[in-house]
């Protein structure tokens, strides 16, 4: 029977010998990480195709789970980039109730893959996959933000790439200068903030003074997105500029509590939904536990537990779809800012959701003024800092194997979506790989006096049965009655196609009445063999302890 992970959340642990000064840490990174969601979570909504309700109730309600019964210390989940792409092509395909059915069902596989140990089964997707379709997605949200910081009157975007291009090009004639100058403000803005209460800042002479040091200090702890929300709200407001904003569009957030409703359920429904269920769950694995292993790397704290980090995603996308949200995983720029905010344990967490929370319901009316293009800017600064850019100019330092896999999977994610470039990258690098362990595997066949002298080196499996050919040409060329001696020092691995290749070897030396003899046999090969019976095969003329040596 398979064994099951045990359900025990990191904040049992985390909280062992709590003391005044931790909880004193972990509620101001809470604050802090609260801050900079705000404007993430409702842009990432927006772009997906949905209200901005469902990104901040999503962050609220995701991040509390995630919290209460993650496997790390200090992941905050909510709303991610990457999923933006992925919910706007399910809600223009099937609808925004089927996206709900989907979310859940990928809630439950997502428990189900911790519960049976799964997790560190994400860490075998190779890196080429990984840099490809986060690229990919960056670009896609770039593109899919053109419409906004643009102002281009256009009431829906489609979902495919081409479409997104083609529309937009025929809507150019709808430009709004003030929506542009917004969108590169924000962008602008994000890009200059920390540089300038930096070390390498143009004003460091003046940050030096002592009335100037602690108005310092407090602005270079300020999230970036928080003030470029605020100020140009704020300046658009006052100006009254003609841009469209959040009150124009949605007729801004609710205040109160998100309902507790029951999407439409039923089997057939559920049947459709196996490639969105599987996309959802695929890649908030991969976002999470690739955002704990950040969050390790840049923390000194205990590392994460992966099955129970997907147990709790599980948890959180199962209970959100109920409230009107939509995917949630680890977010890598919110976790981040929680570990350099100071977070100690989940705690952090449960505050970001509790910070969160009281604003929507306090300042929700403040958010009719805020205009898309500046959101629409928050997310191309989110897109050129997602990608990870470098790895195009960097490829020609990289295998083909690697070249073939990135550039592929990024190409596939752009122009298709991202289930196909999934898909299509994981069975190109399990063929690449097969081809790789074909080229690693070789045998030497050396002949002297009437003997054949056959040496393996690497694995002998299904991908590299075929060049044990050599060998049989060479016994069914030789003498007659072969004496063949297989020296397998240097096979470290066989399966069972390569064990049916040395019967078939086997067959053809005994057809020409000679013997085979294996000698030199490293641990897994000798147990492949001996579990089939091919030693006991093997005794024609040959001791058992020569066979098994």
């Amino acid at each position: 029977m398979l064994p099951l992970a045990r359900f025990r959340p990191r904040l049992l642990d985390a909280t062992r010998g709590y003391s005044a000064a931790r909880l004193q840490h972990d509620l101001g990174a809470g604050a802090t990480v609260a801050i900079v969601a705000l404007p993430l979570a409702m842009a990432f909504a927006i772009a997906s195709g949905l209200k901005p309700e469902a990104g901040l109730w999503t962050a609220i309600v995701a991040g509390l789970i995630v919290a209460l019964f993650g496997g790390s210390n200090v992941q905050i989940a909510g709303p991610a980039g990457a999923f933006i792409v992925i919910v706007y092509g399910i809600v223009e395909r099937y609808g925004l109730a089927n996206l709900l059915i989907a979310t859940a069902c990928a809630g439950v596989l997502l428990f189900a893959l911790g519960l049976l140990r799964l997790g560190g089964l994400v860490r075998y997707v190779p890196v080429s996959i990984v840099v490809g379709f986060t690229n990919g997605i960056a670009v896609l949200i770039a593109l899919s933000q053109l419409k906004d910081w643009l102002g281009l009157d256009i009431a829906r975007m489609p979902a495919d790439f081409f479409g997104q291009v083609l529309l937009i090009a025929q809507n150019l004639h709808s430009f709004s200068p003030y929506a542009f100058a917004l969108g590169l403000a924000c962008v602008a803005g994000l890009a200059i903030w920390p540089r300038l209460w930096g070390g390498q800042s143009p004003l460091q002479p003046v940050l030096q003074l002592p009335l100037v040091r602690s108005a310092a200090l407090v602005n270079a702890r300020l999230p970036g997105p928080v003030i470029a929300l605020v100020s140009l709200t704020f300046l658009s407001w006052a100006l009254a500029l003609p841009v469209e904003t959040i009150g124009s569009r949605f007729g801004g957030i609710p205040q109160g509590l998100p309902r507790f409703e029951l999407p439409a359920f039923s089997w057939e429904t559920v049947k459709q939904l196996v490639t969105p269920t599987l996309t959802i769950a695929l890649l908030g694995a991969i976002e999470s536990l690739l955002c704990a292993r950040v969050a390790d790397q840049v923390s000194r704290l205990p590392r994460h537990d992966p099955n129970q980090e997907l147990m709790a995603q599980g948890l959180a996308n199962l209970v959100v779809p109920f409230l009107g949200g939509m995917p949630a995983t680890g977010t890598i720029a919110r976790t981040v800012t929680n570990v350099r905010a100071g977070a100690t344990s989940p705690v952090a967490g449960i505050t970001h959701s509790a910070v969160l929370a009281l604003i929507v319901l306090l300042l929700a009316p403040l958010a009719l003024h805020v205009p898309l293009a500046v959101l629409a800017g928050i997310l191309l600064f989110v897109a050129w800092n997602m990608g990870e850019w470098r790895e195009f100019a960097r490829l020609h330092h990289h295998s083909t194997h690697y070249r073939v896999l990135m550039l592929g999977t990024f190409t596939l994610t752009v122009v298709f979506d991202l289930t196909v470039a999934l898909q299509v990258g994981l069975v190109a690098a399990c063929v690449l790989f097969i081809w790789r362990m074909n080229t690693l595997f070789s045998v030497e066949v050396t002949q002297a006096y009437g003997a054949i002298r056959l040496r393996l080196y690497g694995s002998l499996f299904f991908g590299a049965a075929a060049k044990l050919d050599g060998g049989m040409q060479a016994v069914e060329a030789g003498p007659e009655q072969p004496q063949v001696l297989i020296d397998a020092l240097h096979l470290v691995h066989l399966d069972a196609t390569g064990l049916d290749a040395l019967r078939q070897l086997h067959r053809a030396v005994l057809a020409r009445g000679g013997t085979l003899r294996l000698e030199n046999l490293q641990p897994q090969p000798r147990e492949v063999i001996e579990r089939a019976g091919f030693d006991r095969e093997l005794d024609r003329g040959v001791a058992s302890d020569e066979v098994t040596a």
